[in-house]
Formats: structure tokens, sequence, C-alpha cells
């Protein structure tokens, strides 16, 4: 086994989280990781180079099973809901000791030191324990590398103890079942159990700087992409999974700063990771080249197949989850920014992936609409397998991100809409969905056109050309964009049954009335007449 070299400052941190009596791992190289997990028998290279794994049992995030520990710290301050658990502390101590005695058993561990926020103001220095070489290697790709010199002295702000092979006891741990991720704002730590899933370690940084860069250092912490031109105009990509976030940020007219996570300050955007998480599901290099040709040598690929006798990914191949995933760092995009810090923003986009195909492609948004859309977070799935379901499925996540959101969605919403007419911000909504009926019957929106619609309203091409309203949802849009076909810039023009499409219009902005009813009580008139007319 390779001995770890380690400065005695950060030896005796180390211990701090674990009285280390096995062989260490620290701070390992891409090509030592990958070499571990190969050892260990629990990843195979691909054709192209990449580290190809499976997550085990959980194949993305398990929100039902992330608690936040609540005491003096956090009783007040976080928004609890469906997705802000509480848990009571004393099973905080059970379950660490629990972790810590688990990972005390263990032939061998990996650490990993390295930071979130590229702007340094911000920076949260995170220690990453991890039973799996794997999920170390994630963690290289995801978070920011520290510099030689910086290990000498590195103090760590947070913790996270990543083991997936402790299955706990859910009547002794005041868990729903064998599986958590568990976040305590008092303790710093963040202790994933259970589930081999590494969005667990991504989400848990993102969900604590959701809370700690609003409420403590007023700065908006934004669930999107992010991306900037030669003239230094940073362009905001929000939407939920699915919607294109990663694939319309990786424009390669414009750099790169980042894929999902961003902070907004007074003077910049910045990027929270040093790396990207991207879908890999039905991933072509015609589509999606920037993508397709950062799955290479140190990238890490999980739950996807292989093609029978290969190693060459099935990318299409969803048997075991549609969630199939890679992460890569940032520097596998050809244009990315280095730093991760761009200019403040002079477009807003939101994503949305309709599977009704009512929507517009592009819409420009007024101020009330932004905040109204921006606090419902729509988008729509295609209809699963499950009998009788043949419907679209809408989703409503506030600020598009709920999940990862300690706070009330007011909050953010309130420092986006005063962030946004303050810098005279554009917002528009772009659907990445369906149009000329729903899934089903009409057909995905080319990701050419919707490009085209982006570089359109970038350029300023949109900002004489003649818009007309959506009949319920009151959307402008544009009657001619560059590269478009006009018949399709109006969905009901793309319905073959005109009434069908009306009738289906009106249900959904019903939908929308029905999910803001709980926002309603606090938000302003302006807002609220943004609603849709049903």
């Amino acid at each position: 086994m390779q001995a770890p070299l380690i400065t005695f400052s950060t030896e005796s941190l180390l211990n701090s989280v674990l009285k280390l009596s096995k062989n260490l791992h620290y701070q390992l190289s891409p090509d030592e990781l990958i070499k571990d997990t190969l050892r260990l028998g629990e990843g195979v290279i691909s054709d192209s180079g990449a580290l190809v794994i499976p997550t085990g049992e959980f194949t993305g995030r398990s929100p039902k099973d992330k608690f936040t520990v609540k005491d003096e710290i956090t009783a007040d301050t976080v928004h609890w809901n469906e997705f802000n658990i509480p848990i009571d502390e004393k099973y905080y101590h059970v379950i660490h000791k629990k972790i810590m005695d688990y990972m005390e058993r263990l032939p061998e561990i990996w650490i990993r030191d390295c930071y979130a926020c590229a702007d340094t103001r911000y920076r949260l220095n995170i220690r990453i324990v991890t039973e799996k070489p794997w999920s170390n290697l994630f963690a290289y790709n995801m978070f920011l590398r520290p510099k030689k010199e910086e290990l000498e002295n590195f103090n760590p702000d947070w913790h996270v103890v990543a083991c997936p092979g402790l299955k706990l006891d859910p009547k002794e741990c005041g868990t729903r079942q064998h599986n958590v991720s568990l976040i305590s704002f008092k303790n710093k730590m963040i202790l994933v159990a259970g589930s081999g899933y590494t969005g667990e370690i991504k989400k848990g940084i993102f969900t604590i700087l959701n809370y700690i860069l609003p409420l403590q250092n007023n700065v908006l912490s934004m669930h999107c992409s992010a991306n900037m031109g030669d003239d230094g105009d940073t362009a905001i990509f929000f939407g939920l999974s699915g919607t294109g976030k990663t694939t319309l940020s990786a424009d390669p007219k414009r750099k790169l700063i980042g894929d999902d996570e961003h902070a907004w300050t007074k003077d910049n955007i910045f990027n929270f990771e040093g790396g990207c998480y991207a879908k890999t599901i039905n991933l072509t290099e015609e589509k999606e080249p920037e993508i397709f040709h950062a799955i290479r040598h140190g990238a890490l690929v999980e739950n996807t197949k292989f093609y029978p006798g290969t190693n060459k990914i099935s990318f299409d191949d969803d048997s075991i989850t549609e969630n199939t995933r890679v992460s890569y760092p940032l520097s596998y995009i050809s244009n990315a920014l280095e730093p991760s810090i761009g200019e403040l923003p002079k477009n807003i986009f939101f994503l949305t992936c309709d599977a009704f195909g009512l929507l517009p492609p592009i819409s420009k948004l007024t101020p009330g609409q932004a905040m109204y859309q921006f606090i419902s977070g729509y988008t729509a799935r295609v209809a699963g397998t499950e009998a009788g379901v043949t419907e679209p499925k809408p989703t409503f996540s506030a600020c598009f991100g709920a999940p990862f959101l300690p706070l009330h969605p007011g909050k953010y919403a309130q420092m986006l809409g005063d962030d946004m007419q303050k810098h005279k911000v554009n917002v528009w909504l772009i659907n990445t969905g369906w149009t000329g009926g729903p899934a089903g019957t009409g057909h995905r929106m080319k990701l050419s056109f919707t490009r085209a619609m982006i570089t359109a309203a970038l350029e300023g091409k949109l900002d004489n050309t003649e818009f007309e309203n959506h009949v319920v949802f009151n959307f402008a849009m544009p009657k001619s964009c560059p590269n478009v076909p006009e018949n399709i810039l109006n969905p009901r023009n793309t319905w073959e049954d005109k009434n069908a499409y009306d009738e289906k219009a009106k249900y959904l902005g019903g939908l929308f009335i029905k999910n803001f009813e709980k926002y309603a009580a606090g938000v302003s008139a302006e807002i609220l007449a943004a609603a849709p007319t049903v």
C-alpha cells in the first residue's frame, strides 16, 4: 500500500476526524485513485480512458433520507419542509459514532482536502473522508483543488464523511431507512451512509452554501450554470435536472464559468465548484461535443453500460438508470474560464423542459413574471412506465432548486429580484421540451434552434423584433428569430388541434396558480399579477 505523504500539521488535523490505525491515502492523484479502484475490482476503463463505476443501490439522490440537525442554530433559521427534514441532535451523535466506528474498521480510507467558491473572499475549506477511492476521485473532479503549498497548513471549515457500505438501523438512528445524508451546522459536518451516489456529497456542500452565503454574507446562491462572452457579458441559466443547464452553458463561442452552482455578489458571478457533473443519457458527439470529449482519462462515469463485448459506453442504455452521469474537472472543457469568476450578468435564462409542449421556445419576461417563474420553478417530465400514467408529470421546485435550499424560498427570490432590477438584467424563459404537441405526439425542440434563440437574445438581435403575448401565460413571444422557423415561436401554431392546445394551456396555467397559493401571502402585487390567465 502506498504510504501517505502528510505533514505533521495535516496529520494532527486528520486525527480530529478519525483515529488513524490503517492505510491512509491522502490527496492521491487521479491516476492513483483509478488504480485503487481497479485494484478493488470496483471499476472498468472505457475505450475513451474514463473510469466507469456502478454506485450500487442508489443511482440518484434520496431526498427523503436527507436530514438537517435541528438545534439552537437551525431551529429558527431553516425553513423546515419536505426537503429540510429535521432530526434530533441526539441522533446526530449516534450516527456520527456509528460512522466513525465503521470507518475505523476499514482496512483503508481515502482523504482529500479541497475547497468550494472560486472567489477567495468566500472560500470554504472542505476535508472529505471516503470509504471508496472513486468517491475521492469524484471529490477531486468536482471541488476546487488547493495548491501543494496550501496543504501545509490546511484548516478545514467543514468535514464530509462518506461510507456507502454502512447500513444503519433506522430505529436506533432516527432515520427513515438504512441510508442517510445528514447535515449538522453546529458541528460543520456532512455524514453520508448507505449510499454510493456521489451526488450526495456534491449537493451536501451546495446545501450548506445555500445557508451560509445568503444568511451570513448577504450573497445570493443559485442553482444555475453560467458562461461569459468575450466582452464580459455574463449569462446565467437556471433550470432543474434535465432542462439543459450543462448543455447550453457549454457554448464553444463563450467561456464556461460553471455548469451548476454559482453565487451573485455585488461585483461578480463565481462558481462554487471546480468541475462539471453532466448527465450522459443519450449523449452524442454531434449534439454535445464538449461533454462527449470530456469523457476521457480522469473522468468518472456512473451507472452506464457498455456495448456487448466492448468497453465502449452505450449512452442510450438506461437499464441501470436514466440518471447516468459523468464528473470531470472544468479544465476538460476547452473554453473554461480560469478562475471561474465572471462579470455581473446581462441576461438570465429560465430553462424548462415542458413535456406538455405548451410553453413558447423563447419568451421575454417582465420583472413580475420573472419572479413568478423563479418562485414556481417549473418543468414537466415525460410520462413514466407506471400503468395508466400517460400525461407528462409537472414538477414545481422553488427557485429551480428547492431540495437544496435551507432558507425560505422567498429569501432567495427577493435577493434575485433586487439584483435583477438593480442591474437591469434581461430575463428569458426557454422551453427545451416539446413542440407540436405533448411527448408521444409532438417532438423535442431541436438543440440547434434553442442555441440559435439563446444566441439571438445574447447578441441583442431580439431587442427590436415584434412580440406577441401568449394567450394564457402572457409571455412576450418574438414573432421572428434568426435561424429559427417562425412557425414554432408561438407554440399554439405547432398544434394541429388548436382547441386542444387552448384547453391544455389553461390546465397547465391552473397548475401554476394552485402551486403558487403557498407563496401568495408573501409576495408583491406585481408578482401576483404575473399569474397565468385561465
